[in-house]
Order: C-alpha cells, then structure tokens, then sequence
C-alpha cells in the first residue's frame, strides 16, 4: 500500500489505541478492505517486529503492508 492510499485510509477510520508498537483504528464508517473488498471492524498497524497479539475474539484476518509495517485487518465473526 501506498504512503497516499494508507494516509487516506487512516483518516477515514477512528483512532481507538496505541502500544508497543501497535497501533489500532475502529472502522465506524464501514470502509471496504483493500484484500477482500469487504468491510472490515479493526485496522491493527504493527510497526515493530517482531509482534505478538493476543486475540479475545474469533476472526478472520485479512493482511497487507505500508513500507516496514504489517497491517492487519479484522472481520469479527
């Protein structure tokens, strides 16, 4: 992904958290994923490597990448 299509993703999407090198955006206006074209609930930014998530819920994840950073999309089952 570009650095102008991640900026304009970002800004369409709520910022809801930061830590460790994650950081976490909550899709409240229902933005199409880039992978599956569906929308997706969460956009996980991992920029440090490497990363461990710990997941409470069961999902399907979709992944892309912006430069050095992994990103991972959440669709909530």
């Amino acid at each position: 992904m570009d650095d102008a299509a991640f900026d304009e993703l970002t800004a369409s999407l709520t910022p809801n958290s930061s830590a460790g090198g994650v950081t976490t955006y909550r899709n409240t206006v229902s933005v199409a994923c880039p992978a599956c074209d569906e929308p997706f609930d969460d956009l996980v930014v991992c920029a440090d490597t490497p990363t461990s998530l710990e997941l409470d819920q069961l999902m399907d994840l979709c992944t892309t990448t912006h430069g050095d950073e992994v990103l991972l999309f959440t669709h909530k089952q």
